[in-house]
């Protein structure tokens, strides 16, 4: 096909680009799917203890924070990492292990002396942090507004000279 027919089937339509659509953004729905398939990896795999809290402390998190998502500003880099957390990160991580002979993986340095395991707690440890931190921005934004809200009530209420809220609305009759 030549510039000129290519030209043709723009303009009348017959010949309409090839244009991948782009995947519509993980829902809260599939954060928490993708959550749940890694909590069945685990179970079925017999994962140790030792993963498996902290992987749950990782859920709790991301749990915990997506209905304040809002609260981070849509496409904000927070709502970015839980989303990626959920999805790519957490189980990426945890299917590398458990892909592992569990004996080898437990026991067999591969990072100067660290094992597997020792790894992938490392990774865990750092992603728990991580989304800590992002749930206490998120709920950071709430406590804002209610010390804004009562700044407000004080400016509109005030304060009598001895401290007490002056609640002189009417007097009785």
């Amino acid at each position: 096909m030549g510039l000129r027919d290519w030209w043709r089937h723009r303009r009348d339509g017959s010949g309409a680009a090839d244009v991948t659509a782009t995947p519509a953004p993980p829902t809260e729905q599939d954060v928490l799917a993708a959550l749940n398939r890694l909590n069945a990896q685990l179970t079925a795999a017999g994962a140790p203890a030792v993963v498996t809290t902290r992987v749950v402390r990782i859920a709790r998190a991301i749990n915990d924070t997506l209905p304040r998502m809002r609260n981070l500003g849509l496409g904000s880099q927070e709502g970015y990492s839980v989303v990626a957390t959920a999805t790519t990160y957490l189980p990426e991580a945890v299917g590398a292990y458990l892909r592992l002979p569990r004996e080898w993986a437990d026991t067999r340095p591969i990072d100067g002396y660290k094992t597997s395991l020792m790894v992938l707690v490392e990774q865990l440890e750092l992603l728990a942090a991580t989304t800590d931190k992002i749930l206490d921005a998120a709920n950071r934004a709430d406590a804002q507004a209610l010390v804004a809200h009562g700044m407000f009530l004080d400016a509109k209420f005030g304060q009598t000279s001895d401290g007490g809220p002056d609640l002189q609305l009417g007097s009785p009759t």
